[in-house]
């Protein structure tokens, strides 16, 4: 009775992290964070919303922290780049399992069924799962982004990402401000062999946005990094990225850590513009070698 109390108390701490003001404090904090969960599953292996939890950290550390590290590095040092997002790929595969779990406690057989008919896998969802859903999703969604290098085969689970998140957005696509769009903005970006569409993805960000009362950076660098650059919009691209640097982190103290690491990767990417966008003439030539 004890560890579930220390277990549920563990998983309601609301606003206490997102709302600080220096990532590097959190990010040296959630490695003991995450020993502590998993020594509290090693006691209580069901607990699922310990293993939600477990899952989303994971899942947050791996792509807010050591594959953003290891972006910035893309174009100085490839291998510490190729490095940091194995490592990255290590943590979301970590978290994506604890997420795997969860679904097992609630609904067995759901994992196994997520590959074959997705739409029975999840009929028994209802609202009070969302969380398990969207974390599950993106966790899954953070794995792929972050051995699309080196992983290909891994591409081929997008259609399980989407399977996720829609059956959450049909629950509750209010849920978290719009974390749900957000998370979609990705998805419909990954192009028409993976059942993505600009339009879809357009619609999601303009509900994000709107959900987020235009207070978050994150869907503006997510539409960025997604149809626009597929796009070569270079325009389009510098816009958003310098709408999500204009946007004043104490006007959303709730959110204020992930708006801060989200406009440190967007400074970036800014910073970087040169290397994502072909000049004009080299674009025309790999128009006609296609």
């Amino acid at each position: 009775m004890a560890l579930k109390g220390v277990a549920s108390s563990l998983t309601g701490t609301g606003e206490t992290i997102t709302s600080h003001n220096d990532p590097d404090t959190i990010e040296g904090a959630i490695p003991f964070t995450l020993a502590l969960y998993e020594s509290l599953l090693a006691e209580l292996p069901k607990h699922e919303p310990l293993l939600t939890t477990t899952c989303g950290t994971y899942t947050q550390f791996a792509f807010g922290f050591i594959a953003a590290k290891g972006e910035a590095l893309q174009w100085d040092d490839f291998e510490e780049y190729k490095n940091l997002n194995e490592r990255a790929l290590r943590l979301a595969l970590r978290g994506k399992d604890y997420c795997w779990r969860g679904l097992e406690v609630r609904f067995k057989g759901a994992t196994q069924a997520l590959m074959k008919d997705t739409a029975s896998a999840l009929r028994k969802a209802k609202r009070q799962h969302v969380p398990l859903l969207y974390w599950s999703a993106a966790s899954l969604g953070a794995s792929i982004s972050a051995g699309g290098l080196n992983h290909p085969e891994l591409l081929n689970q997008w259609p399980t990402v989407r399977a996720l998140a829609e059956r959450a957005l049909a629950l509750d696509e209010t849920w978290n401000k719009g974390a749900l769009h957000e998370l979609m903005i990705t998805v419909e970006s990954q192009g028409d062999m993976l059942g993505g569409s600009e339009e879809r993805a357009r619609k999601h960000f303009a509900r994000a946005v709107e959900l987020q009362q235009g207070l978050s950076p994150g869907p503006h660098v997510a539409l960025a990094m997604g149809v626009v650059k597929n796009n070569q919009n270079r325009a389009e691209f510098e816009k958003l990225m310098k709408e999500a640097l204009a946007m004043d982190p104490e006007k959303n103290p709730s959110q204020r850590l992930i708006v801060l690491i989200t406009q440190k990767r967007a400074k970036m990417l800014l910073a970087h513009i040169d290397d994502l966008f072909l000049a004009p003439a080299a674009r025309m030539s790999a128009r006609f070698e296609r």
